[in-house]
């Protein structure tokens, strides 16, 4: 059962122009593909280009062990996320940021693993989740519909590999270069 306040902060996120026209229980299921991309993770986890909250306060709901960290560079936004993080009573374990994901990269945040809805391209998003997340650190990517959008040469050049099977709504990777911020 999902809590019906966090039910009512999505609606207010996308009256608000933050989230599309997709119905919310429809929002709520596909995050939860986000949940289930985090099963074994512990820690810290960021959701880049966090934007209305979608997946960050569904995983915030769903998996209270974790640390969430929203970042979003649109202050708007953020001021959004920061009000509905309070109001939800969960300023000891949701944190947001109003910054460009490239100033955030290298901060010491100890990021187990980060998220991505609809950040931006392909190589853009896997690229900054890859320097953000810590060396074996888990990052889950919004898939369209339809297409292969990771291209091998892509995914090495990034230091990452690809542990799902392609076959979900989200795709899951972990970062493995062995050395970082070079």
């Amino acid at each position: 059962m999902f809590d019906e306040s966090v039910h009512r902060v999505l609606e207010e996120a996308q009256r608000l122009g933050f989230l599309g026209e997709r119905d919310i229980d429809e929002v709520i299921d596909h995050a939860r593909s986000f949940v289930d991309a985090l099963d074994g993770v512990e820690g810290t986890v960021a959701d880049i280009g966090s934007g209305g909250g979608v997946p960050g306060f569904v995983i915030a709901h769903d998996r209270p062990d974790l640390r969430m960290v929203l970042v979003d560079r649109r202050a708007k936004r953020t001021d959004f996320l920061d009000r509905m993080v309070r109001r939800l009573r969960w300023s000891d374990r949701v944190s947001v940021i109003c910054s460009d994901v490239e100033e955030v990269i290298g901060a010491d945040h100890a990021i187990d693993a980060v998220v991505a809805r609809g950040f931006g391209p392909p190589s853009v998003t896997l690229s900054m989740a890859s320097r953000l997340v810590r060396p074996r650190g888990r990052i889950v990517i919004s898939e369209p519909p339809e297409g292969e959008r990771w291209p091998e040469e892509m995914l090495a050049e990034l230091g990452v590999r690809r542990i799902d099977d392609g076959m979900g709504s989200v795709s899951i990777f972990e970062e493995s270069s062995a050395e970082r911020f070079t």
